[in-house]
């Protein structure tokens, strides 16, 4: 299978995944969002990264909910995408969006500082 056609069947899952926890199971499902998913070239298993809103507890809650029904959602998404092979999915948290967070607000606090810290005699304005 050609890589473009992994990226394709990789955004495929995601979109149609995303769609059938929103539709199928929305009142468990709303503070989880799939970010990504990797699928092995021969299509068999597949790493999904979901993102969870709440704390420590809920997300360590929801993840035990996506694992609990996985195979639901696994032959949910047979019913919706033809490919030879289902792939056996793996959840995994997506710590990608907490570490950019934290990244700018570290850079918001730099801004701050260089705000309020005139600026030295021997450096220029605006350079």
């Amino acid at each position: 299978m050609s890589s473009t056609r992994v990226l394709r069947v990789n955004e495929l899952i995601q979109r149609e995944l995303s769609s059938l926890l929103r539709r199928k199971y929305n009142a468990d499902a709303a503070p989880i969002t799939i970010t990504a998913v990797e699928c092995t070239p021969d299509v068999r298993e597949g790493k999904v990264f979901v993102s969870i809103t709440g704390d420590e507890e809920q997300t360590a809650e929801r993840m035990k909910w996506l694992r609990k029904h996985n195979r639901e959602l696994r032959l949910a998404l047979g019913e919706i995408i033809v490919l030879k092979h289902m792939p056996v999915f793996t959840f995994e948290l997506d710590t990608v969006t907490d570490r950019g967070n934290r990244i700018l607000g570290i850079l918001d606090e730099i801004a701050e500082k260089d705000k309020k810290t005139p600026p030295s005699p021997g450096r220029a304005e605006g350079a």
